[in-house]
């Protein structure tokens, strides 16, 4: 069987799947390629996240991608001016909720950094009026549901934009939002 295998900038305001089964309307990944049946995504980012989606239509390409073995990284622009003490503490672990119940992340790695170079989002975040903001890279081994979000939260620094950059070797470089790239498999 030959499988297909994408690589996408998933703009925000897209979900990251093909159906959407509720009465309100939105936009999915489909409206964006014309991809091949049985295609499907490899973890998610929610809606009100952005950047680096890998899709498939090999489920253990898709194992293997989720797996703890691979790092995502992940850019969080968050609402003040973020302490190196916030950041040691996602380091080393912070409770959040999961499935209803307390959970301790595992550690992580953890670092300011500048603005990056990334295109405009969709929708404003906010006006500077509201206060200072900052950015931190985030890379993970894992990914619960609206983790990275649940983790600055708990350090006091919510975010307020998202971006995946990174999926093991695989980054998202200057690849425009909304765009989709066919290619042959993905090295990670």
């Amino acid at each position: 069987m030959i499988h297909h295998h994408y690589i996408i900038h998933k703009p925000y305001g897209y979900l990251s799947q093909f159906i959407y089964e509720l009465k309100r309307k939105k936009k999915l990944l489909g409206e964006l390629y014309d991809f091949a049946e049985g295609t499907m995504a490899i973890g998610r980012l929610d809606e009100d996240s952005e950047g680096l989606l890998l899709l498939t239509t090999d489920g253990m390409m898709s194992e293997t991608v989720r797996s703890r073995k691979v790092e995502k990284e992940y850019y969080a622009q968050v609402d003040g001016l973020i302490t190196q003490a916030a950041v040691d503490a996602l380091q080393a672990g912070v409770e959040i909720g999961f499935n209803g119940k307390k959970y301790i992340t595992r550690k992580c790695e953890a670092r300011l950094i500048d603005a990056p170079d990334l295109p405009p989002r969709g929708q404003k975040i906010r006006d500077a009026r509201h206060g200072p903001t900052s950015w931190v890279s985030i890379t993970l081994k894992e990914g619960k549901f609206r983790q990275v979000r649940k983790m600055t939260a708990a350090v006091g620094f919510p975010t307020l934009r998202l971006v995946r950059v990174r999926i093991g070797n695989i980054h998202l470089g200057d690849m425009p939002s909304g765009m989709v790239a066919e290619v042959d498999g993905f090295l990670l």
